[in-house]
Parts: C-alpha cells; structure tokens; sequence
C-alpha cells in the first residue's frame, strides 16, 4: 500500500500539491483538515461550544463523515461549503486539540486510506502519526506573509490583516497542543514553498518515490 504523507501549516500549500501529486500518481487524496473541520460544524449546528471539550468527545463517534474530493457530508448532509466557513475556522483548532476526537478521526483516516490500497494524504500530523512508515513524508511550509497572501485570496471578504493574525493564531494553537501538535516529522522531506510553483515542488517530491512495482 503507497501511502504518501504530506504535512505543514495553512497557507503552505499542502492542499494543492498533495492533490497534484495524488493525480500525477493516479491515486486518491485526502484531506484530513476537513474531517476536523466536519466534526467542528457538526458541534456548531448542535448549539455545542467546540472548545467544550467532554461533549465534543462524546459526539464524535458518532457522527458519519463522508470526505471525498470535492464533496464532505456530515450526518448525511453535504457541508462542502460550510465548512470553510469563517465561523468553522475559528473552531477548527480548539476541536483538533481535543485527543479523543483525534484518536476518533486518525482511526477513521487509516481505515480510509486502507479501503482505497493507499493514497497521498495530507495534515498536521500524517508524517508524525497517523502514517509515520509512510513511503514519503514531506513538510511544507513558506514566509508567513506569503501564506497570509494565499489564504486572503481564497477569503478575500476579509482584510489581509485579519487573516494574518488568524494564521499566527492557528500556528500557535497547533503547535503547541498536547495532542498530536503540528511538527515537521523526523526525516522528512522538507519544502519551503514560498517561491515555487505546485509542479516544480511536485517533481522534486516524485523524485523522492521509488517506481511503483
């Protein structure tokens, strides 16, 4: 099973390059952000606060997720665009930080991933935890002011100033959590992303696999 992990904050470039890398590869993409994100609307639309941390605990179990490229269903319910939500963002990292929702979600990532014979998967913690004997582990990261770029692009009803701060914030709570934190995993191919395009960075990261057998 080829399993390919790719880790690094927002804004570095994970989605897109682990999503390029999974099509120059023929092989599926996940995007493990938005299983967080799932349980965060889902604790949201129940009127429960996600930094609560026993409630959102006891829920997650119980909630059906479905992530598929371009489409994420929570309880039965299409939430694709719900949860890129600025409200879901704000949340995201107190319900990442919550160690029985990530045991929950990083079972249902292996099973994921072990139903499809592999794939390119993306996160904070793929390479550290949850596919720590993956074929490749990459890192991504870039300048903070060009993830603050890139990530008002795609949100650019907010003020760039806003954004950044946001991102500082997120970095912080990820980092330092005391579950599964945000880490660049020991032997990992590390890619600063700041001044490349997605197909260079692409390249060098197939130059790492070995030829599938």
């Amino acid at each position: 099973m080829r399993v390919i992990a790719i880790d690094g904050p927002a804004g570095s470039g994970k989605s897109t390059v682990a999503r390029r890398l999974a099509e120059r590869l023929g092989t599926a993409y996940l995007d493990t952000g938005a299983m967080y994100r799932a349980v965060a609307l889902a604790a949201l639309r129940r009127g429960i606060d996600p930094g609560d941390a026993e409630p959102v605990a006891r829920m997650a179990p119980n909630l059906e997720i479905v992530v598929e490229p371009g489409r994420v269903e929570v309880d039965g319910v299409d939430a694709t665009i719900e949860i890129r939500g600025p409200e879901v963002t704000r949340a995201v990292s107190e319900v990442a930080a919550n160690a029985v929702v990530r045991t929950e979600l990083v079972r249902r990532q292996r099973e994921w991933v072990a139903e499809r014979g592999g794939a390119v998967v993306e996160g904070r913690d793929i390479g550290s935890v949850v596919f720590p004997d993956a074929e490749l582990r990459a890192y991504l990261h870039a300048r903070a002011d060009v993830r603050a770029s890139r990530r008002h692009q795609e949100v650019s009803d907010t003020a760039y100033e806003a954004v950044a701060a946001d991102l500082d914030r997120r970095d912080t709570h990820d980092s330092e959590r005391e579950a599964d934190p945000l880490t660049c995993a020991e032997g990992a191919v590390v890619v600063d992303t700041s001044d490349r395009g997605v197909d260079d960075i692409v390249d060098e990261l197939l130059d790492h696999l070995a030829p599938a057998p």
